[in-house]
């Protein structure tokens, strides 16, 4: 089955990244052909920057959130300063 890249994008996170899991499966396999070997290869790709791009989603929306000794959000910190 070929996605396409809005399929890709409806998936959630952890469904992206089970499929991303098994398309690296099958590649380390050694037993596709070539030309599916290729095809593999960009569905991986288009997964991984779905992965990427929710976790950058989720980074941002941390770092927005910090509470205050009373509970409330009270400033931004980055959650990864390095």
């Amino acid at each position: 089955m070929v996605e396409t890249n809005a399929e890709i994008a409806a998936l959630s996170f952890e469904d992206a990244l089970r499929a991303l899991e098994d398309v690296v499966r099958r590649l380390e396999s050694g037993e596709v052909p070539l030309d599916e070997s290729i095809s593999l290869y960009e569905r991986g790709e288009a997964l991984r920057a779905h992965c990427q791009a929710r976790l950058d989603a989720a980074q941002a929306r941390i770092e927005k959130i910090v509470a205050g000794p009373d509970g409330r959000a009270s400033a931004t910190v980055p959650f990864d300063p390095d």
